[in-house]
């Protein structure tokens, strides 16, 4: 997927960061997997008294992703758990500002909700994952 994105940059000289190419060839592979029928499911990662008492994030694990939860209000949030700058752990964070969560390592801040950088030094978000509640078990959209 790289030759692709390296030619398509040097057609047209797009002038594309090692970043930017490394996102770009993550979108295409996440839509490449989504067509050849890869299908999403929500998988367990807790109980709501699992995460009542997190101040910051909770890093779960779901096949094979560090997700970092967040319990918003009354509701949850889930994005990567892995800082785009530096690989920083997002669950890890000093407890949220509103939306918002600082990474730890050297302050990149992403909203919760999107995932959407939204301080540097980071120059890119995060995956965000739908969460539901099911009775009492709290599920994050994987796949």
């Amino acid at each position: 997927m790289l030759d692709v994105v390296n030619h398509y940059d040097g057609h047209f000289g797009l002038g594309l960061t090692p970043e930017e190419k490394a996102e770009l060839v993550r979108i295409l592979e996440e839509s490449v997997n989504q067509e050849e029928g890869e299908m999403a499911q929500f998988v367990k990662v807790g109980t709501k008294t699992d995460f009542e008492v997190v101040e910051g994030g909770k890093l779960v694990e779901v096949a094979g992703q560090r997700i970092a939860l967040f319990k918003l209000g009354d509701g949850y949030c889930a994005i990567e758990d892995t800082c785009p700058h530096a690989g920083g752990p997002l669950s890890e964070g000093p407890p949220l500002e509103g939306e918002v969560v600082t990474c730890p390592w050297h302050g990149s801040r992403f909203d919760v909700r999107t995932g959407a950088v939204l301080a540097p030094p980071a120059n890119r978000g995060v995956k965000s994952f739908p969460v539901r509640v099911t009775g009492n078990d709290v599920e994050v959209q994987v796949g």
